[in-house]
């Protein structure tokens, strides 16, 4: 079976890829490898064959012979949202729908969708099941409701979207996030002494490991087509919805030497959860996630060791999209609308 995978070289794609190809699937990976700069220790391994190509322009020789598309390339941080919305628009919305139409016509019979939890946005303390009302809160999370919407109206009997709302990833990877709550609070403690909140620690948080998401999309694939067309299931374990402020004191207890503190006029975060996931336990019954937050900090903790961090590496260009994306605008790598310009796409570096 050929799976093609966008956003192969991004945070959950370097982790999924490989456990993809140990399953026996050929991976096709597209990605325009926008943080090229950014690998964290090891180089990622490389798919069957990989395409670097904005997820824009894909073209139907590229879903030559594909099954199943994996689709998580997106501008994943909610601040690049805050940028330029057009970018969010146009690459999480719009080049969605266009890859799932392109999908349809060339016979790809699954198209598994990496969408959000954080659609729910303010949604409190009750814990919400996949037929909670949306309140996004963000672009990027608005950009997926209306993937979600667009692309379910798509399925027939030929064709079979799914739409995974990952809770919060976290974890260690070759294209390392320092943005996600778990990796950045962890960072700041290994780095400064201090687990630095940036909201008051109130809002409930679902939080799901990297390896997770990627053996749930495992599952999604291999499962018959009656268990998940056209259906939505949140991604996570109802036992890792958490308060920020816990995750901040599970860090405490795992990393020495740290104290708690606030980010000056810490205030609540307006993304406020707590999810239920069991649907996709029920259907998956043989899925657990091997995962939970307090190994992922461990896990973070002797990465940050073992590879070394500093607070230059998570809050400079290197490692702040923001930032990096900015300064290869700057100099002229990419254009305004986050193409590489011409001869940049197959430079490495």
């Amino acid at each position: 079976m050929r799976v093609l995978v966008t956003g192969h070289k991004g945070f959950i794609g370097t982790i999924m890829v490989p456990m993809l190809m140990d399953s026996g699937y050929d991976v096709v990976g597209i990605d325009s490898d926008l943080y090229r700069a950014s690998t964290y220790g090891p180089a990622p391994r490389l798919p069957d064959r990989e395409v670097i190509k904005d997820v824009r322009d894909i073209e139907a020789s590229d879903l030559e012979g594909v099954d199943a598309i994996v689709h998580l390339a997106a501008l994943s941080n909610d601040l690049l949202g805050d940028l330029s919305a057009d970018w969010t628009w146009d690459i999480n919305y719009r080049a969605s729908v266009r890859l799932a139409e392109l999908g349809r016509e060339c016979g790809v019979r699954r198209f598994v969708f990496a969408s959000s939890c954080s659609m729910y946005g303010a949604g409190g303390d009750t814990p919400l099941d996949e037929s909670a009302p949306f309140n996004p809160v963000t672009a990027y999370a608005e950009s997926k409701v209306l993937v979600e919407r667009e692309v379910s109206a798509m399925a027939n009997g030929d064709f079979s979207p799914v739409f995974m709302r990952n809770a919060t990833a976290y974890g260690l990877s070759p294209r390392i996030r320092f943005d996600v709550v778990i990796n950045n609070l962890t960072a700041w403690a290994y780095t400064t002494g201090e687990v630095l909140m940036k909201s008051d620690g109130s809002p409930w948080r679902p939080v799901v490991h990297i390896a997770d998401i990627s053996r749930a999309v495992l599952a999604v694939l291999a499962a018959p087509r009656d268990v998940v067309h056209n259906r939505a299931f949140n991604i996570g374990a109802s036992h890792e919805n958490y308060r920020v402020r816990q995750l901040a004191e599970m860090v405490r207890d795992v990393v020495p030497g740290c104290e708690l503190a606030f980010a000056g006029g810490a205030e609540p975060d307006k993304r406020d959860y707590r999810v239920s996931f069991d649907r996709f336990a029920t259907a998956f019954p043989d899925y657990m996630p091997q995962w939970t937050a307090r190994e992922g900090v461990l896990e973070l903790y002797e990465g940050y060791r073992r590879i070394g961090l500093d607070r230059d590496d998570y809050e400079g260009p290197r490692y702040k999209r923001i930032a990096q994306l900015q300064q290869r605008i700057a100099t002229g790598d990419l254009d305004e609308t986050l193409r590489w310009r011409a001869g940049m796409a197959a430079v490495a570096g």
